[in-house]
């Protein structure tokens, strides 16, 4: 009879966990809330400002008339991981040079969570890029063991401004690195610039070099959260660059890289793969992903916007093929920024449309976190050592000390100022093609809907969410945050 009752206790119990774990999360209500908007918008003063409330009343089936942005807050998708931008030797050396007062505004202004648009990630780089004064190398010629590994190049200007960034972020920020090229005598080529590619001989060393850096970036108080292999394996630039095909990546990956780190301690970093444009992305995903043992040491798979170079649309639909056949795989928009510098064009409203337009759609593919390019630039959209000159969504004028605010800037921050790391992406479709839209629900239960208009006409539009609606106005040329 004891051994009966205990029995059907156990069978209680354990039916009482198997009914806790089926059970639904509590249904979003629409019930007590207020919609309160954020907006930047052209040709008004309107800059990530609130301008206005709306509630959600009774609503049933809207008309075909009736513009409406379709929210439901119930249907989750991936993890936002965060926004931020490079940390690159042109802006820390920009950063350098301006007067004391404007440097903490800037870095207020882009880290603080309150007074900024409060970004969390930083990248930078591993040795030298085009946005670098110079070329310049960690190792001397021919230092195949490495004995003379040394980040003194970057204790002038790079590990002062990354260090005041962390600072300014609270005293976290997850960082990752990237190498534009390894040491000439490591290349087929025997020049860190014109691509070539790495001999195989130096695979070890190289992997080698990955440790070196994160364990000297890590002495100086700065943790490395993640490394990408190589910045834009697939082109051949005057600047500095090396060429992996995507089955010389995976190799070193699985036999060199990944094992290297692993055995020096640093599993829990991360690795990024690919790191280039949209275009080629899913044939790399698959020749990682497809392979188990070069896929257990990648986190995810970076990517750029530079395909549409000559001509066309951007490719969106690659980040959703790749999302759809490797969902366990994080993606990570690794840089972005509007080419061909002119101080004439600071003011143009399609500097920050371009970014609005980028994000919503790389969100609603799979997009788990955004890294703008360089955070600050000069008036020459420099320094840069090949003349490659580029916006930021901040210029400094060296010569005044004056900071310029591009629309760039505001447009990124209607997103990284509201989303918060952690946040699921949420179902949100609009009625009419000149209105873009992207939702989160955050890990505190506030919903972030993301509202961009790219038409001239005012669009006057509802947020509908399951039979009930807030009636909102989008604004020419706008782009809104809306938080409930």
């Amino acid at each position: 009879m004891k051994r009966q009752i205990t029995a059907s206790l156990l069978l209680l119990f354990f039916c009482s966990i198997s009914t806790a774990q089926v059970a639904k999360p509590k249904a979003f209500s629409t019930a007590g809330k207020k919609v309160t908007v954020y907006t930047t918008a052209e040709n008004t003063g309107l800059k990530l400002s609130a301008n206005g409330t709306a509630e959600f009343k009774a609503m049933g089936q809207p008309f075909e008339t009736q513009v409406c942005v379709f929210v439901d807050p119930n249907k989750t998708y991936q993890t936002f991981l965060g926004i931020g931008g490079a940390l690159t030797d042109a802006a820390a050396e920009t950063w350098a040079k301006l007067p004391a007062a404007k440097q903490e505004e800037l870095l207020k202004a882009y880290f603080n969570k309150t007074a900024g648009i409060g970004y969390t990630v930083g990248r930078t780089n591993i040795a030298s890029c085009d946005f670098s004064s110079s070329s310049y190398m960690y190792v001397q010629e021919n230092d195949k063991e490495l004995n003379t590994f040394d980040i003194a190049p970057d204790r002038k200007f790079k590990i002062p401004f990354i260090k005041a960034a962390m600072a300014a972020a609270g005293g976290k920020l997850n960082l990752f690195a990237s190498p534009w090229s390894p040491p000439a005598f490591m290349k087929d080529n025997n020049d860190i610039l014109q691509g070539g590619h790495l001999k195989k001989d130096y695979y070890a060393s190289w992997a080698n070099h990955f440790v070196k850096f994160i364990k000297a970036y890590e002495k100086e108080g700065m943790p490395v959260w993640a490394i990408s292999i190589q910045n834009e394996p697939m082109a051949k630039q005057r600047w500095e660059s090396c060429i992996y095909s995507a089955e010389e990546e995976r190799d070193f990956l699985k036999n060199n890289l990944g094992p290297t780190m692993e055995k020096a301690g640093l599993k829990s970093r991360k690795i990024i793969v690919w790191d280039h444009n949209r275009d080629l992305m899913f044939q790399r995903a698959q020749t990682y992903f497809d392979d188990p043992q070069a896929s257990r040491y990648a986190w995810g798979i970076g990517f750029h916007w530079y395909e549409n170079w000559s001509g066309g649309e951007p490719m969106y639909e690659n980040v959703k093929r790749v999302h759809e056949a490797y969902p366990d795989k994080n993606i990570l928009f690794t840089e972005g920024c509007v080419e061909r510098f002119e101080m004439s064009r600071v003011n143009d409203w399609k500097l920050g449309e371009r970014y609005g337009k980028s994000m919503i759609n790389d969100f609603n593919n799979g997009m788990g976190g955004f890294t703008d390019w360089n955070i600050l630039l000069d008036e020459t959209g420099g320094p840069n050592h090949v003349g490659n000159f580029c916006f930021a969504p901040v210029h400094a004028d060296t010569k005044t000390g004056e900071l310029i605010y591009t629309n760039a800037y505001y447009y990124i921050g209607q997103f990284s100022k509201y989303i918060q790391p952690g946040a699921k992406r949420i179902t949100s479709a609009a009625s009419r093609s000149q209105l873009l839209t992207t939702a989160f629900r955050n890990p505190d239960g506030t919903t972030v809907v993301v509202v961009m208009n790219q038409s001239d006409a005012a669009t006057p539009y509802y947020l509908w969410i399951k039979g009930k609606a807030a009636e909102l106005n989008a604004l020419p040329h706008s782009i809104s945050t809306l938080l409930f």
